[in-house]
Order: C-alpha cells, then sequence, then structure tokens
C-alpha cells in the first residue's frame, strides 16, 4: 500500500478530537491520489482501475447526523460525536462534512434542554432521558425528519418540547420519538412513536422517489450515490430481457432504479423492516416488475439454482465485511452472466473477488468514488463477466 502523501493543515478545529474525518490532514486532490493507489494495490492485478470519481465540493455532504448527548463533570449539556476508540462526548457545534441545517436543529435541541429540565440519558446511573438526536435532511426534496432516541417512552414536556423546537425551525417536517432502554451499541430501538408530522421523510434519486423513516437504510451522500448507481448500472448494460437479482438490497434503492431498465428484479433482504420500506418504495414509483423476498441471499440463489431458473445480472452491495462464502458459492451456482459487486471496503472486495475469479469468472470493469470525502472510507463497484470456457 502507498505511503500517506505530504500532510497539510486540517481545515476543522476538531479533526484531532474527534476522528472521524482520518483523512482531513492531506488537501483534496492528495486524498483522492491516495485512495486510488489504495485501489490500485487492492485490485490493480484483476483490471485496469479507472480514476476514482471524487467531489468538486467535498465538504456538508452528510445528510444524515446522528449526535449524542450527555453532561459534563460541570453539568453543562453537551452533544456531538464520541471520540475515535472512546465514549467521551466530544462537543460538535458545525461539522465540516455534515448538513448545515442539521447540526443548528442539534445545537437548537441542546440549548433547549436545561430550560425544560430533560437531562441526557447515563448510562452508568440509568438516569435521564435523552440519549442521541437523529437529524435525516432530503437532499432533493428539503424534508426534515428529527428523531429523539430516548431511554423511556417517558418524554418530558414532549408535547411543547416538540411545538418550540418547531416554532424555531420550521423546515422540521417530522419528528419522531425512537425509544432504546437498552444497554447496547445501538443508536435506534424498536418502539417509535410519531410526534409531528408522517413518520418520515421523502427524497429523490436517480429520477426515484424513496421513502426514509428513522431505521432505513439509505445512502449518506446522495450526490455520489447517484454517480456510483449510474456507474454500477452502467456496467451492467441492462436489457429489456434481463431478469436481475438484487441482493443485499436494504430498501430497495439501486433494484428499483434498476427496474427502470431491466425486464424483472428480485430484491433478497434478511431484514424485515427494510423489506417492507422496499415494498412501499416500489409502490411509490409505480413500479410493477420488481418484487422483495425476506430472505437469506445465498440461499435464495441456491433455490433458485436447484429450481433451473436463469438469472442474468446480480447485484451485490454486502456490508464492510464483505460476503460469506457461503454466499459466494451460492453465487457460483447460479452462474449470472454479470455480477456487479458494489463495495464499501476494497480490502474485502479483493478477498471476495480471489474466489469468484477462481469460480469462473473475470473482472472487466473496476471505478472507484468517493462516497465520504476526508475519511478513509472507499467505494469501489467491480464488475464480474462469467468467463466462457475454451472451445
Amino acid at each position: 500500500m502507498s505511503q500517506l502523501p505530504p500532510k497539510t493543515m486540517p481545515r476543522c478545529p476538531l479533526s484531532r478530537k474527534c476522528g472521524g474525518c482520518q483523512l482531513q490532514n492531506m488537501d483534496y486532490p492528495r486524498q483522492l491520489k491516495y485512495k486510488q493507489e489504495t485501489v490500485v494495490s487492492l485490485l490493480g492485478k484483476y483490471h485496469h482501475v479507472k480514476p476514482i470519481l471524487g467531489m468538486e465540493r467535498p465538504y456538508h455532504y452528510r445528510n444524515k447526523v446522528q449526535a449524542a448527548f450527555g453532561l459534563t463533570r460541570g453539568g453543562e449539556v453537551v452533544s456531538g460525536v464520541y471520540q475515535s476508540s472512546s465514549h467521551r462526548i466530544v462537543k460538535v457545534d458545525s461539522c465540516q462534512i455534515e448538513d448545515p441545517a442539521a447540526d443548528r436543529i442539534v445545537v437548537t435541541i441542546r440549548k433547549m434542554l436545561p430550560s425544560f429540565r430533560i437531562l441526557p440519558y447515563n448510562e452508568d446511573s440509568r438516569r435521564g432521558f435523552l440519549r442521541h438526536v437523529l437529524v435525516r435532511r432530503g437532499f432533493t426534496s428539503g424534508q426534515i425528519m428529527v428523531v429523539f432516541v430516548g431511554a423511556s417512552p417517558m418524554f418530558p414536556l414532549k408535547k411543547k418540547f416538540t411545538e418550540e423546537l418547531l416554532r424555531r425551525h420550521p423546515e422540521i417536517t417530522t419528528v419522531v420519538l425512537n425509544i432504546n432502554p437498552q444497554r447496547t451499541s445501538m443508536l435506534l430501538g424498536e418502539r417509535e412513536e410519531v410526534l409531528f408530522g408522517r413518520g418520515f421523510i421523502e427524497d429523490t434519486l436517480c429520477g426515484c422517489t424513496f421513502r426514509i423513516s428513522p431505521r432505513s437504510f439509505y445512502q449518506i451522500n446522495p450526490l455520489q450515490t447517484e454517480r456510483l448507481y449510474r456507474t454500477a448500472l452502467d456496467m451492467a448494460q441492462l436489457k429489456p430481457t434481463d431478469r436481475v437479482l438484487d441482493a443485499y438490497c436494504g430498501v430497495g434503492t439501486i433494484g428499483i432504479v434498476a427496474a427502470r431498465q431491466a425486464g424483472q428484479v428480485v430484491g433478497v433482504e434478511l431484514n424485515g423492516d427494510a423489506v417492507r420500506d422496499a415494498r412501499v418504495n416500489a409502490r411509490r414509483n409505480g413500479l410493477e416488475n420488481i418484487a422483495f423476498m425476506e430472505a437469506d441471499a445465498g440461499e435464495y440463489m441456491v433455490k433458485l439454482a436447484r429450481s433451473g431458473e436463469k438469472v442474468d445480472v446480480v447485484l451485490m452491495d454486502p456490508p464492510r465485511a464483505g460476503s460469506d462464502i457461503p454466499f459466494l458459492e451460492s453465487l457460483l451456482t447460479l452462474a449470472p452472466a454479470r455480477v456487479v459487486y458494489i463495495s464499501c471496503n476494497p480490502e474485502t472486495q479483493a478477498r471476495d473477488l480471489r474466489v469468484l475469479t477462481k469460480g469462473g469468472y473475470r473482472v472487466t470493469g473496476i471505478q472507484p468514488v468517493d462516497m465520504f470525502p476526508h475519511t478513509s472510507h472507499i467505494e469501489c463497484v467491480v464488475l464480474l463477466v462469467k468467463a466462457h470456457p475454451a472451445a
């Protein structure tokens, strides 16, 4: 792997305390160079790596902001992010990569808490109420959702608090109380109560409209997500006769975009909440050629192969850990003509490509995308095609 490029002064005064933007000590062109060299070192042996797709304005791109709340030793309410590898909250008023409107709302909530005598939750004493605040903004729609994550359903003066927040920020379109009483690293609990609005927002991506609820997975950088998805679908070379399997489909974003080009799309996802959102999103976009299954994608592929059904293209976007061997073996059994592998971790992607290329596929395209400027994360799209045996 390449050496880090020369340093420049970090733009954010919190960069050393926070640790979230690992590459902010480089200017943006050097960040892109570093990421490009990283992908080449990991995947270059499979195929030529195209130049990474960066952002014209690589700041304030996160349309999802989550802030932890706590008390200092002096009793001051603080909100911000946990310092890297610790449970200490770094106070944040504005972040260079977060949506400015979301940051302003979080600061307002922090300032309102003392006057309403609402305390942040303390995990050790198990006292207090507010654990986190989550703000999501539709990049295209401008709709804003605020989610209070409380340790119990007993939100003191919740009606008056919500009314005052809306008076100060009339741009907010919905407010939700999420209840998470568990000792867990998970941000959100299972129970929710809508305090204002519809309980969700909508946004447009690649010409399709998506419903975003508090627990929905939705890409946090919409500008780069459009470039990522268009790159993936250009690689897929979809035809009106193609049958497509969208593995790890989540709420169905890329599968729904693909359904406008393909003959039939099936999305497979193990998370039942995500599948319900995906079905709502398909109806919202008037699509009748896409279906969603709540199932393990690997098992579903084996079932298709055993029944003799044919799939032309598989779209896969696994978590950072990559795919496991049973999934990859199932993919080889199904043997689609083309596989488009989207990854947020080129290291595990390289590991999985070894299995797929040994199993009869060859890599014919590699395109890195900078989804998360100033961080070490890299998104990469790889096209694999089924190698035909020699005559």
